[in-house]
């Protein structure tokens, strides 16, 4: 890949002001990208977190950045691609010209890449390494909201794809706020082994608890102390990143395998990368 030395990379995403983790993986695929060299700056902006989105116009120096490729580090084309990014940047469209000469081109979000069906496979077999497909169902897990009836367009997308290739007994995409909803997955499959992929850009407190006690696989966590809740300003959480390493659950003699949320995954640099050049052309 190839860009002028006047090109940068902006990379939204939405942050959290109570999980650590949510912009970890949007900073480490910023960081892959800077290391090679592609672009003149790399910097990342968030909805939730510092430096918010309204900082953007000011990260990138008019007389040394021309060009400013934005992309949406969210799994979905939804109500933060298609209403709060363009509406926070000042965007008007898929190019942007600024007064002070820049040109600012959005890009598609990384949920609409076709890398996504490749890194979802890969996933399952990471987390469920020697099952049996063909005994097995992958059940990939959205948030589902009324904010924006594409919100949910993806998952159903690559669950679509997935089950396609004839692979798994059956790929269902499931919800945690619609139907069909996660916490209904003994009903919906048959199969003695499940796979269980988070649909999400980061591990936060879906893929740590909320997913997990929807699952049965731990107990809803109990409220925390008044001084507690004062002193962290959000919930008790369970060991970070423990959930993901007691596999597999076992659950009406059946086994459960549940894996980190997909935008840990590495690929998502190249997949930010492409984006750019669909950009591009």
């Amino acid at each position: 890949m190839s860009l002028t030395d006047r090109s940068a990379l902006l990379i939204v995403a939405h942050g959290s002001t109570v999980n650590p983790d949510s912009s970890a993986p949007t900073l480490a695929h910023a960081a892959e990208i800077r290391r090679r060299k592609v672009f003149a700056d790399v910097q990342c902006t968030f909805w939730k977190e510092e430096p918010s989105l309204r900082d953007a116009m000011f990260l990138f120096d008019p007389e040394l950045i021309r060009e400013v490729y934005v992309v949406p580090n969210f799994i979905s084309e939804g109500y933060f691609t298609q209403t709060v990014v363009p509406r926070e940047l000042e965007l008007n469209g898929r190019m942007t010209k600024r007064s002070n000469g820049q040109v600012w081109k959005y890009c598609d979000p990384v949920g609409n890449h076709p890398m996504m069906t490749r890194l979802l496979l890969k996933r399952a077999r990471e987390v469920a390494p020697d099952v049996d497909p063909a005994e097995t169902s992958l059940l990939l897990v959205a948030h589902g909201t009324d904010l924006n009836e594409n919100s949910a367009v993806a998952a159903k997308r690559e669950a679509e794809k997935i089950r396609a290739l004839g692979k798994y007994a059956a790929v269902l995409n499931v919800y945690m706020e619609e139907p069909p909803l996660v916490s209904d997955w003994r009903k919906l499959t048959r199969t003695p082994d499940v796979v269980v992929v988070p649909f999400f850009i980061s591990d936060g407190l879906h893929s740590y608890e909320d997913i997990p006690v929807l699952l049965g696989i731990v107990d809803a966590a109990p409220s925390p102390r008044p001084s507690q809740e004062a002193a962290t300003g959000c919930r008790v959480h369970h060991a970070r990143g423990e959930i993901f390493r007691s596999n597999p659950y076992k659950i009406d003699n059946r086994s459960l395998f549940y894996a980190p949320s997909i935008g840990t995954d590495p690929g998502f640099a190249e997949i930010i990368l492409d984006q750019v050049l669909n950009a591009k052309s």
